[in-house]
């Protein structure tokens, strides 16, 4: 496996850096052996993360990443996701960099690397690769929606959100973690930049394709994701949240993949939608977006709990409070594990 150093740089410590985040924890399609904050430089990346120490460690600088690191990276990544996907400038520099030390840079932001000349000059100068992630499929190789999926009589279960940035890839891998272990055929569909990152074999991004193929992208990735791996249960990765008012999202994974099952991740303490917070927009209280989502044809059987802005005892709290006003497991998947969720799914057996 090709190594990799991500970077983050002042933003490690934030929600933007959510992408990186799910790197450290893994699983990723390189050995990720060093995270780029100079902020949170001489750290370990994962107790900075979860209090788990991953021996991920956290530099000021690629250059001292590579002068320090034993086998010198052959891939830098961008590990950060951007209000509108822009390259913050810290880290066009730091890309600048990666590629005249020869890296191949990947990114997944909606601003492609490979649009800079200087960058990709360089690049190619050293026989290394950008991969923009995010750079759009040409049309004639996009799938049109037919309706297919919906004739799938296995179990697909959506794992939405309240808002964006909420961990619901994470919860999703850890929903398909507990079934493998379980012994079911579990599989995921990935829909952002972090689950291909991440090496996930079926998915699709969805933000960077045409919106009149969404629904036949996530069709496709279903279709074939039951083809390849025969599995007797599919989670579909939300994005946003069906009423986030900066990109709404998530009806398409209910009515054009046929997901009938909700896992409905949430944060207690957030009040506004993520980037609306200066004109207003709250968050609807869970039990009017279990409605929604019941009125799209599909029912909610938990609720996950992302515990920013909380201390243990009080996230703790407030999930038993939740559970007894909702009638339905509130779990925190991250510190409790999820098969209590798992519990309330079926399973096809065939």
């Amino acid at each position: 496996m090709e190594s990799a150093v991500v970077i983050a740089e002042g933003l490690f410590r934030a929600s933007d850096a959510k992408t990186a985040h799910g790197l450290v924890r893994g699983p990723a399609r390189w050995q990720i052996v060093g995270v780029i904050d100079s902020t949170c430089a001489g750290a370990d990346a994962g107790d900075l993360l979860d209090g788990r120490s991953r021996s991920i460690p956290v530099f000021a600088s690629l250059a001292e990443a590579i002068a320090r690191l034993p086998q010198r990276p052959q891939w830098c990544v961008v590990g950060v996701a951007t209000h509108g996907g822009v390259l913050p400038p810290p880290l066009r520099a730091v890309l600048h960099e990666a590629a005249r030390a020869g890296l191949s840079i990947a990114n997944g932001l909606h601003e492609l690397v490979s649009d800079d000349p200087l960058i990709a000059a360089e690049v190619a100068r050293h026989g290394a690769r950008i991969v923009d992630i995010r750079k759009p499929r040409p049309v004639r190789e996009l799938a049109f929606w037919h309706g297919d999926a919906l004739k799938l009589t296995l179990p697909r279960v959506a794992v939405l959100g309240t808002d964006c940035a909420l961990g619901k890839r994470t919860t999703t891998q850890l929903l398909v973690g507990e079934c493998r272990r379980r012994g079911w055929r579990a599989e995921m569909i990935y829909t952002g930049q972090t689950g291909w990152l991440q090496g996930t074999r079926h998915g699709l991004v969805l933000d960077s394709t045409p919106n009149d193929f969404v629904s036949g992208e996530i069709e496709r990735a279903v279709l074939e994701c039951v083809r390849d791996e025969r599995p007797q249960i599919v989670f579909l990765e939300g994005q946003s949240g069906l009423r986030n008012p900066s990109g709404p999202c998530g009806a398409e994974l209910l009515l054009s993949a046929g997901a009938r099952w909700v896992v409905l991740q949430h944060a207690p303490a957030r009040r506004y939608y993520d980037g609306a917070e200066h004109v207003g927009c709250e968050i609807p209280p869970l039990e009017d977006e279990i409605g929604l989502i019941r009125h799209y044809g599909a029912k909610v059987v938990a609720v996950t709990i992302n515990t920013e802005h909380l201390d243990a005892a009080t996230a703790r709290d407030r999930a038993q409070e939740l559970e007894s006003r909702l009638g339905l497991p509130v779990v925190l998947p991250l510190s409790d594990g999820v098969g209590r969720v798992v519990d309330q799914l079926p399973v096809c057996t065939a």
